[in-house]
């Protein structure tokens, strides 16, 4: 087949040059023929990205609105959740009020003795005959005790001696060296008493043994109330004492009867279900104190307080070295460096105070024993008069600041008439604040402790 010439193609086209309007639509059609392609695929891209970008995301979007379509009671809803969130804030504040409305050991007393029933001494006289008699009921509800005294043992001693000389024919036996168990050294262990100087022979011991063996096999916990602060400090006759004073000391200690309740409700809890001190996890309770022993600041110039053995002051103390509370209003007043920042100031919603307590304890229960000491705990409510329908609240005013652990050393005289049971025991020395809410007990306390507070604040 033979190809068109250029010359016949001319030929050929020469038919536009008389028509030109011809021309110019074969043109027309030629350029738009090239541009239908381009086109097309360009509209292509276009209603795709229309698709995704216009029609499909904003018909997302309207269909998640339409699932937060704002209802015509909306301002109603939000209204009941606001209501709801100021109910929470003020539950929660009324139950830190609730935490130090407590029980009172006297309902004459704070904040000022009744001008009805004779102010006086004997007011203050009755507190302190509650203060040791309350102390007295909680370790008799523990089912607590303390060991063997001297004056037990030495009578149990002297009857086993009377009985051992009357089957004898009057020859007495086990009635020990003259001069008392001898150290290494030879001579007699310092701090020894009576009782031990007493015991002489390997019978006189294995009786000693057995009377303490019964101690721990009868109770719950050793304790002993002269190792809890206050309680020997209210042996002491009050009637004659001057009420401007003895208003804020009674006001002290009852804050402090307060703690020691927390402190034996602690080791009441641990053993619950124990049958006595050998299979219990708390053995006993060393002491309470809120001094430690050291001067402390609004003591006015007091001589510290001596222990003797066992933790037991080795003499009676007068209102200036009572071993009661104080409320901590900067880092001296305290017993060690406070870790939580809070002090007794007039800016703050709460009181706090320190306390150091010991516990014999077994090795293992030791973190138990911590966490049930910080636990929230029941306490009774009937009014700031004692007149009004008994409540029940609840309390959780215990932060530890400081803990201590150190090993027991059996022999030693502070536990050597003391049965801890087969397994390894360690004493727990603590340090802890206690908070009070000051909304929960402003309306009884004391104006005086409150101007005081005051004073010192200011004075900081």
């Amino acid at each position: 087949m033979d190809m068109p010439s250029f010359t016949d193609i001319l030929q050929k086209l020469s038919v536009f040059k008389n028509n030109k309007s011809l021309l110019a639509s074969v043109i027309v059609a030629l350029v738009g023929a090239l541009l239908f392609v381009p086109t097309h695929l360009m509209n292509r891209k276009v209603r795709a990205s229309v698709q995704q970008d216009s029609i499909t995301a904003r018909a997302g979007k309207i269909d998640r609105l339409k699932k937060d379509l704002v209802t015509k009671d909306q301002h109603q809803l939000a209204a009941t959740q606001e209501q709801a969130h100021g109910n929470d804030a003020n539950e929660i504040s009324a139950l830190a009020q609730q935490s130090t409305m407590r029980e009172l050991l006297s309902y004459d007393i704070f904040p000022s003795p009744d001008p009805n029933k004779g102010v006086s001494g004997v007011l203050i006289q009755e507190f302190g005959q509650r203060f040791r008699s309350g102390i007295d009921g909680l370790i008799a509800g523990m089912n607590g005790g303390d060991c063997p005294t001297d004056i037990e043992i030495t009578r149990g001693l002297e009857d086993s001696s009377a009985r051992s000389a009357s089957r004898r024919g009057g020859f007495g036996m086990g009635m020990g060296s003259a001069y008392g168990p001898m150290s290494r050294g030879g001579g007699r262990r310092l701090g020894e008493t009576a009782a031990t100087m007493r015991i002489g022979g390997e019978l006189d011991r294995m009786i000693v043994d057995q009377m303490c063996q019964a101690r721990a096999a009868s109770a719950s916990v050793y304790v002993s109330p002269l190792d809890l602060s206050g309680y020997d400090y209210w042996a002491q006759d009050k009637a004659d004492v001057n009420m401007v004073d003895a208003v804020p000391d009674a006001w002290y200690h009852q804050l402090g009867y307060w703690v020691v309740e927390d402190i034996l409700g602690t080791a009441a809890a641990m053993n619950s279900g124990h049958e006595n001190i050998i299979t219990a996890p708390v053995k006993r309770i060393l002491r309470v104190s809120f001094t430690m022993g050291l001067k402390r600041p609004g003591s006015r110039g007091s001589t510290a307080v001596i222990r003797g053995i066992g933790g037991r002051r080795s003499r009676q103390q007068d209102q200036d070295e009572s071993d009661r509370p104080l409320y901590v209003m900067s880092d001296s007043d305290g017993l060690t460096e406070t870790c939580t920042g809070r002090y007794s100031k007039t800016e703050t919603p709460f009181d706090v105070i320190h306390f150091n307590v010991a516990y014999v304890v077994g090795a293992k229960d030791v973190l138990a024993l911590m966490k049930e000491l910080c636990s929230a705990k029941e306490h009774k409510f009937t009014g700031y008069d004692g007149q009004d329908s008994q409540q029940t609240f609840k309390h959780n005013q215990i932060t530890i600041l400081e803990s201590k652990i150190g090993a027991i050393n059996p022999n030693d005289m502070v536990h050597r008439y003391y049965h801890y049971g087969e397994e390894s025991v360690v004493e727990l020395d603590m340090i802890c604040e206690y908070i009070f809410d000051e909304e929960g007990y402003e309306p009884i306390k004391p104006e005086d402790v409150k101007k005081t507070l005051v004073a010192e604040d200011a004075a900081a």
